[in-house]
């Protein structure tokens, strides 16, 4: 989520006045902003994604709660010693949250262990180990129309009478202390991204999310029923159309083995009815490609954990597959592929599959990714269910990632087309009219320089570098991962470094190249790659043949504050995935949005982006997924392309005899071998055509008003980059709600008792 301060002003039109009662009082509305901790509850696109929802579906008046775990330690804090990350707890809520607020009086218990006994009335899970879900709520403020919803995030509480009832008699002191065994839940955020870990503790994190939230929605629609929240039992037909569940990739997925238990064993629904209803609230959203991603649980784990689960998976299992056998007889390899269970060495549950059977639809998150989704990954079931499959481009939310984070550039595109922008982020493409007009021009290449000298003003005081603010800002800010390709831009500024050595009177664009972003703590490559690039930097900056002509930067710890820094200062913005694997990216729009120009693959949103602006707006390169389906089949050889390209060779040799790690030469043994031998992500196969592209881009720079034409037509492309139009596609074609553009009186001023009523039945 980031740091909320600045972002509820916003949103509540309160920020110039705050801003002059602040400095009425002496004091300066930045620094205080600064002193607010970001809260990292999540680790890359897919947390922030949310969040952006969030923001979106309150400034669309839709009546939509977003569900979470208030982890005591969010994503670790980064530190760079010597080149290598060292990671830190985020003790995020050490000075308290001033935004959250406790409801003691909605916890609610979830259980978990124990056994299942089966008896005519059904099945009784007993037996269990209970863990209290104390919610905290945090407000979401929608953008001007008096719209608050709600962010609920549940704590782990032990119940008091934790280990004292049955035996442990004795030692009340031990009792009391191993309550911390229970409230570990939601002690820690887990660092991965775009990682499977089949650890318990965070099966046990999933299932509490998921317990919690299902006990909280049924309470709420059951309340709604007239309030009849006595014994009476409620009849369930309407939940689906008052309730859409959106799974936010399969971490949530156990929702649907849970809501069969609640409505089967506690509501006594006849399992098809039960199953139906189940369906009909449920969607899915796949967010990665990447197998290593996909969630594969242990079927053993999952019986431990959760006995009546595994039972219920099972059944759904059985009459899934009993479905496809009917249609399909015979064809035992599809039943074994369509399997919520997977076979051979460990059992383990597809939580990906019991998604897909469990959901009324399933989407990707960019057409690309989507097209993929439905040809390669899930091709069986998307042969089945055709109409289930669909795709929502991701977006971003323009308040946050223009408002707040470039007052200069909202400010001159409200000058030239009103502020309407804001909420239909569509009306950027009236800015086409003024992209021949010279002092428009002028003002947008102005408001960069200013973002750039800012920032280069930061970098000087954190790191002690000088920073030529005239040079290309060149940027390369995400999670560190071999399929990000951060090895790639590595070598591109190593050729330019031996470029400048070779021929250092020859006229070279200067360029600061600014690498950043966290490696998950077990991710041996991506702590290596930063290291690498670190001891890169280490030689080019140093080198009085280079001067200011190349400055290389690790940024440090980057997460949502230092994007709102870094983006709005960005020149080119690398987004270099190998073709087919990167979803959607959501970066690749915030740099678009903030007058950078994108050099890029015909990966994820890159595609619709070039599709928007025009491609030869864009820096697009290199291989299209049909090339790297091509390059698989032949067979991908990196030797080929170190023997035909002698920069390329002079670069690896360079990394391969210590040139960078004079102390340790073979300290990068184990990414050269990976780039020879076992490199999935082909870096070398882009190597050249990446190379000749980012000339092109040194080429445009030298001419400030073609590339500022460039930013401007860019600019006047992203409006279908917001995520109040991903929102607005959910709404309607998944969770079948209207947005509202009514703005709620103010509650100062009395309403109507008409306008007391929520205009969509479905909450989300």
């Amino acid at each position: 989520m980031g740091r909320t301060l600045q972002n509820t002003m916003i949103n509540l039109g309160l920020q110039n006045a705050c801003d002059e009662a602040v400095y009425q009082l002496g004091l300066d509305m930045e620094e205080l902003e600064e002193i607010e901790e970001d809260a990292g509850l999540g680790n890359g696109g897919l947390g922030r994604l949310a969040a952006c929802f969030l923001d979106s579906m309150a400034t669309l008046g839709l009546a939509a709660y977003g569900y979470g775990i208030r982890y005591e330690y969010g994503i670790f804090n980064q530190k760079i010693r010597d080149g290598w990350q060292v990671e830190e707890a985020d003790d995020w809520l050490r000075h308290g949250n001033p935004w959250e607020k406790a409801r003691p009086e909605y916890m609610l218990p979830v259980h978990f262990y124990g056994r299942v006994e089966h008896s005519a009335t059904g099945a009784k899970w007993i037996d269990t180990q209970v863990v209290l879900a104390l919610p905290y709520d945090t407000p979401v403020p929608g953008y001007m129309n008096n719209t608050v919803n709600t962010m609920r995030l549940w704590s782990a509480r032990a119940p008091n009478d934790f280990n004292l009832r049955d035996f442990n008699v004795g030692d009340y002191i031990q009792a009391v202390l191993d309550r911390n065994l229970a409230e570990n839940i939601s002690r820690v955020l887990y660092p991965n991204d775009n990682f499977f870990e089949g650890k318990e503790l965070r099966l046990k994190q999933e299932y509490f999310v998921v317990a919690a939230t299902l006990q909280d929605i049924i309470r709420r629609f059951k309340a709604s029923k007239f309030g009849s929240t006595d014994s009476v039992r409620t009849v369930f037909d309407s939940f689906p159309d008052q309730v859409a569940i959106q799974l936010n990739d399969t971490h949530p997925a156990m929702a649907i083995p849970e809501l069969m238990r609640i409505f089967v064993d506690i509501e006594k629904l006849p399992w098809d009815k039960a199953w139906d209803i189940t369906k009909r609230t449920f969607a899915y959203t796949n967010h990665t490609v990447l197998p290593e991603a996909l969630e594969r649980w242990p079927v053993d784990l999952v019986e431990k954990l959760l006995p009546r689960h595994l039972q219920i998976i099972y059944e759904i299992n059985q009459r899934h597959l009993d479905h496809i056998a009917s249609l399909f007889p015979d064809d035992v390899d599809r039943l074994r592929r369509m399997s919520l269970i997977e076979e051979g060495g460990t059992k383990r549950i597809n939580m990906a599959h019991l998604c897909i059977v469990g959901s009324h639809a399933v989407n990707g998150v960019a057409k690309i990714h989507s097209e993929i989704v439905k040809t390669q990954v899930f091709e069986d079931f998307a042969a089945l269910e055709p109409e289930k499959f669909q795709n929502k481009t991701n977006g971003i939310t323009p308040r946050r990632w223009l408002l707040l984070c470039n007052p200069g550039l909202a400010e001159l595109i409200a000058e030239k087309i009103g502020e309407d922008y804001v909420r239909d982020l569509s009306q950027l493409t009236k800015l086409h009219e003024f992209v021949d007009d010279d002092l428009f021009i002028r003002e947008v290449a102005k408001v960069k320089q200013e973002n750039k000298v800012k920032f280069a003003l930061y970098l000087e005081k954190e790191y002690k570098v000088k920073i030529n603010p005239s040079s290309m800002f060149d940027v390369h800010v995400k999670r560190i991962h071999e399929y990000k390709r951060q090895l790639m831009n590595c070598l591109h500024i190593i050729t330019m470094y031996n470029r400048i050595r070779r021929d250092p009177a020859k006229l070279f664009v200067p360029r600061t190249v600014i690498i950043g972003g966290k490696a998950a703590p077990g991710y041996h490559m991506a702590k290596m790659i930063i290291k690498l690039i670190n001891a890169v930097a280490q030689v080019v900056n140093n080198d009085p043949m280079v001067g200011s002509k190349l400055k290389v930067i690790f940024l440090e710890n980057y997460r949502v504050s230092l994007a709102e820094k870094v983006i709005p200062a960005t020149d080119l913005s690398e987004q270099i995935s190998t073709a087919g694997t990167e979803a959607s990216g959501t970066g690749n729009m915030k740099f678009m949005l903030n007058g950078a120009l994108t050099i890029g693959t015909m990966d994820g949103a890159n595609v619709e982006m070039a599709e928007e602006a025009g491609e030869e707006n864009l820096f697009i390169f290199g291989m299209r997924v049909e090339d790297v389906t091509e390059l698989d089949k032949k067979g991908y050889n990196a030797q080929l392309y170190y023997d035909r390209l002698p920069e390329l060779k002079q670069a690896i040799d360079q990394i391969k005899s210590g040139f960078f790690s004079p102390k340790d030469p073979d300290l990068f043994n184990d990414v050269v071998n990976m780039l020879f031998y076992h490199d999935r992500f082909k870096v070398f196969a882009d190597y050249e055509a990446y190379v000749k592209c980012q000339e092109k881009v040194s080429e445009l720079y030298l001419n400030s008003k073609a590339w500022t034409r460039m930013v401007i037509r860019n600019i006047a492309a992203a409006g279908k980059f917001s995520s109040d139009r991903t929102i607005k596609e959910y709404a309607r074609d998944i969770w079948h709600v209207e947005p509202s553009d009514l703005k709620i009186p103010p509650p100062n001023e009395p309403r109507d008792a008409g306008q007391d009523k929520t205009p969509n039945g479905t909450a989300a």
